[in-house]
């Protein structure tokens, strides 16, 4: 038997998910709408189990975009009682395992109780580390990018900050996530191949996964693909396949 090591396996330090394909999945059963995203909360937790088995960093879950909010009122409905009774009923269980969760997006968007309940999450799991789970919730990519823009336009009319000085790394410290590493792998559920307006900054150099799976039929199994597929993959970040062999250290440095 052979006294040399295994080759470490790759795996992503943050993983990043478009949870897609909850009310075709209730449609093709004839079932409402809300019965799929109900399911849907049940693959999340797959998700988090997962991700906290393999030692993944960061997990963010895409739950409900800008744009969702022109859905059916009694979609929109649902989908906000079922978002404030899994706050109610998952932190204690977060909490235990060692779980932060955050929220992202235009939190003023949601009614007083919902607004409650993420500060309440996020007071109470704020000092674990053992994931970092970002719930982007009336989210949108190019929401983010502006809000950013502002932050850094009122820096300037304020005199804290000199216009010459904004360059990608100021920008990017204003962004969502800034103080987590940018998502190594990106998977979408539900068979759609585009990043509908998700974490535009962050996933610039982010590696793609795609499954027709509907969400809440997601396992392990699915998850695990994803993450061989990925460990299979060479990340140059522009530069040449040479240049990643020789300095193999590039990747963890972004």
């Amino acid at each position: 038997m052979s006294s040399e090591s295994a080759p470490e396996i790759r795996v992503p330090r943050h993983l990043a998910v478009i949870m897609d394909g909850n009310g075709r999945w209730a449609e093709r059963r004839r079932r409402p709408r809300a019965i799929g995203h109900r399911a849907g909360a049940r693959a999340v937790n797959v998700c988090i189990d997962f991700c906290l088995d393999r030692g993944i960093e960061a997990l963010t879950l895409f739950a409900f975009s800008s744009e969702n909010w022109g859905r059916p009122e009694d979609e929109v409905g649902a989908l906000m009682k079922l978002f404030l009774g899994a706050l109610e009923r998952e932190v204690d269980e977060l909490e235990r395992r060692g779980v932060r969760i955050r929220f992202i997006g235009e939190r003023e968007r949601f009614n007083t109780a919902i607004r409650a309940q993420m500060q309440s999450a996020e007071d109470r799991t704020r000092a674990n580390t053992r994931l970092h789970l970002t719930i982007a919730a009336s989210y949108g990519g190019r929401w983010d990018i502006a809000q950013a823009a502002r932050s850094l336009a009122q820096d300037v009319a304020a005199g804290h900050l000199d216009p010459d000085e904004i360059d990608e790394r100021a920008l990017g410290s204003r962004i969502c996530l800034a103080d987590l590493p940018a998502p190594d792998l990106f998977i979408r559920t539900g068979g759609e191949t585009r990043i509908s307006n998700f974490l535009l900054w962050q996933l610039a150099y982010t590696e793609l996964w795609f499954t027709d799976l509907l969400w809440p039929e997601l396992d392990a199994a699915t998850l695990q693909r994803a993450l061989d597929d990925y460990a299979g993959r060479q990340r140059r970040f522009g530069l040449t396949g040479a240049q990643v062999t020789q300095a193999p250290t590039h990747e963890t440095s972004e």
